[in-house]
């Protein structure tokens, strides 16, 4: 049948959940790096370290999106069967 998903398409909101996960973790990677100076004693990371930690929040909200219009184009094609 033809109107099955196949499992290597891609749906509207993957690329920006993909996007997201990056995102996130290269913040994850950010905030390890920032806080470990105070665990070894060394001197700390100039701020804007601390604003690269960030990236965290901003990769969820990104792969967030991408859920929402995942969910939406889920719906349309719900809506667009009937």
């Amino acid at each position: 049948m033809r109107d099955k998903t196949q499992t290597n398409s891609a749906e509207p909101g993957d690329r920006l959940i993909r996007v997201g996960a990056i995102v996130f973790f290269l913040g994850a990677l950010a905030t390890l790096v920032t806080v470990a100076p105070l665990f070894l004693h060394a001197k700390p990371f100039p701020t804007y370290m601390f604003g690269l930690s960030m990236l965290m929040g901003v990769g969820f909200l990104i792969a967030g999106a991408g859920v929402l219009r995942s969910i939406a184009a889920g719906r349309r094609q719900a809506r667009a069967g009937r």
